[in-house]
């Protein structure tokens, strides 16, 4: 019976994926036929449109992974660069996507003379910018929280170099990678439809994908069109969320802190039945991990033999150590001339008579950080309790993170014409509805880095706890709540981050071509970036956000999670 049920289930993903490869080619036949990036909103396009989404996603996840490896290393292990990185870190999570937007014009964009590749990248690097930093912190935080026995384990038995990233970081950094992997993936369908319709004033650039289509018939008022492409979304959504992140999930149990031994988890249920046991799907897998392993061996004795010929060769170390110092001169050099173009660039702006929109700036950036706390507080009050329950029941675990995960990647913009109707139409102001629209931008941070921290539990820390009677407020105030603090801040950071980020679709909304605003530095920024094209007013207000972001975390949250760090790290 299960033979029969696992073949059953292997027929159906094959002619899922060959229909969707038949849509797709169809699709990119009717998108060549017509002008290349010209938008085609018949519905018939969308398995095309989920396609190219995808792949643009995947690129960006790529360089995502390979910049919170190199950063969180740096920032988690040496404590003079972390100095400098974490602040540099909050800056560049809590600016909108739309502060990137002059970035990719005008380097991609130009750089390709305005070719489809150069928009292209331009999209992925700006899918990175939604992506990229999240991951960046939960390794960092993973880094940080190593218990110091084991690191003085290793050093005692001279782990060092690449040897001691590939058992000691990468291994401690794998559950919240993953974790984060998730809430990365659905940051960036978030706002997908922000990176695949790149406006700069009059100027604008079109991508076909999904996040295209959604803003631009939910611009025309199609709420059917708008809702079949939510659901291919969703579907798409789903689909990843079977096959790869929930054996991925279960896999990285085995990576967390145990005083004892553990064995390992194997997934369960129909999904994972058809990618761990199915004809042809476990072929398969056991080649692809069979290949993952091999790279990640060779790659690993690659790396201990240069280590080590570097350390016996005088000549060889000092060559690589010229060849260290010319690169980090290089990119000092990069930043440096960056630097000096955007004071220069700035000091043009100032000099220039000030617009009226300026003045008003610190007026908005109160209004929308009002919004931002009232949103925190909502989410936290639903979030913390939620966390604690699947994080201690299995079965709720494995039923309600695929929902979460699913609502977490569902773009506002496919909310708007439910809080428009509802909220607008009702309380005749976009107050409410702005603060709604920001609830899910932060909700999901404070959510899975909740998870993680409740699933990062030992459990033989669990078993003292019961063996010992505690239970019920003493477990959770004694256990449970201080071994969830340092993640509680970490998804505190982040999600205000992402608030900071969800201003730009929560405070400024087209439906059936009227725009809904809610007075904030999103609405300024919106206003300017889309409408005017104001360089002034973008520049004034991106400085004006990034003061007050990194003022409340360097005095507040950075504070808060070096004393969570200190006193609620778990030891071994």
């Amino acid at each position: 019976m299960a033979r029969v049920t696992n073949l059953a289930l292997t027929m159906m993903m094959t002619a899922l994926l060959t229909a969707f490869a038949y849509f797709a080619y169809q699709g990119h036949q009717t998108v060549t036929l017509t002008g290349g990036t010209q938008l085609v909103t018949g519905i018939g396009i969308l398995p095309y449109y989920a396609f190219r989404s995808f792949l643009r996603m995947l690129g960006a996840y790529i360089l995502s992974l390979t910049f919170s490896l190199i950063y969180g290393y740096k920032a988690g292990t040496d404590p003079r660069a972390e100095r400098w990185l974490i602040p540099v870190l909050d800056i560049l999570q809590s600016v909108p996507i739309l502060g990137f937007f002059p970035a990719a014009v005008y380097f991609f964009v130009s750089l390709f003379k305005g070719s489809i590749l150069g928009v292209e990248l331009a999209s992925i690097f700006l899918i990175f910018t939604s992506q990229a930093w999240n991951m960046a912190f939960g390794f960092y935080e993973s880094l940080t929280t190593i218990p110091r026995d084991i690191k003085e384990a290793t050093t005692a038995y001279g782990v060092t170099g690449w040897r001691r990233f590939f058992k000691l970081y990468l291994p401690a950094g794998i559950p919240k990678l993953v974790y984060n992997s998730i809430m990365s993936w659905a940051g960036g369908w978030y706002f997908l439809i922000a990176a695949e319709i790149i406006a700069l004033g009059p100027v604008e650039y079109s991508l076909p994908g999904l996040g295209s289509y959604l803003v631009r018939t939910t611009e025309r008022g199609e709420l059917f069109r708008t809702m079949v492409g939510l659901l291919t979304l969703i579907t798409l959504i789903t689909l990843m969320n079977i096959f790869i992140w929930r054996p991925l999930s279960t896999w990285a149990e085995n990576y967390k802190y145990e005083f004892g031994g553990g064995g390992n988890h194997i997934p369960e249920g129909w999904g994972y039945r058809l990618w761990w046991q199915a004809p042809g799907f476990r072929e398969v897998r056991l080649i692809v991990l069979k290949v993952g392993a091999y790279l990640s061996q060779a790659v690993e004795g690659w790396a201990i033999k240069i280590e080590k010929r570097t350390a016996n060769w005088h000549f060889y170390r000092r060559m690589m150590m010229g060849v260290r110092s010319l690169i980090n001169w290089i990119l000092l050099l990069l930043v440096a001339y960056a630097l000096i173009r955007g004071l220069i660039a700035l000091f043009g702006l100032l000099l220039l008579p000030w617009q009226p929109e300026i003045f008003s700036i610190p007026k908005a950036i109160f209004f929308s950080f009002l919004r931002l706390l009232a949103a925190y507080f909502i989410s936290l009050g639903w979030t913390l309790p939620v966390a604690i329950w699947i994080g201690h029941n299995d079965k709720a675990y494995k039923i309600m993170t695929p929902i979460f995960e699913i609502l977490a990647s569902v773009p506002a913009t496919a909310l708007f014409p439910v809080i428009v109707f509802f909220l607008v139409t009702l309380t005749g102001g976009m107050n409410l509805a702005a603060v709604l629209l920001v609830l899910t931008g932060m909700q999901w941070y404070l959510l899975f880095n909740l998870v993680a921290g409740v699933k990062s539990l030992p459990r033989d820390l669990k078993e003292v706890a019961a063996a010992f009677g505690l239970k019920g407020f003493h477990y959770l105030s004694r256990v449970v709540l201080p071994a969830m603090v340092p993640s509680l801040i970490t998804g505190s950071i982040t999600a205000w981050g992402g608030g900071w980020n969800a201003l730009i679709v929560a405070e400024y909304v087209v439906y059936a071509g009227q725009t809904y605003t809610a007075f904030g530095i999103g609405s300024l920024l919106d206003t300017a970036t889309y409408g005017t094209g104001n360089f002034q007013v973008i520049w004034f207000s991106l400085i004006a956000m990034m003061i007050t972001i990194v003022f409340i975390n360097r005095f507040f949250w950075r504070r808060l999670y070096e004393e969570a760090v200190t006193r609620f790290k778990i030891e071994t």
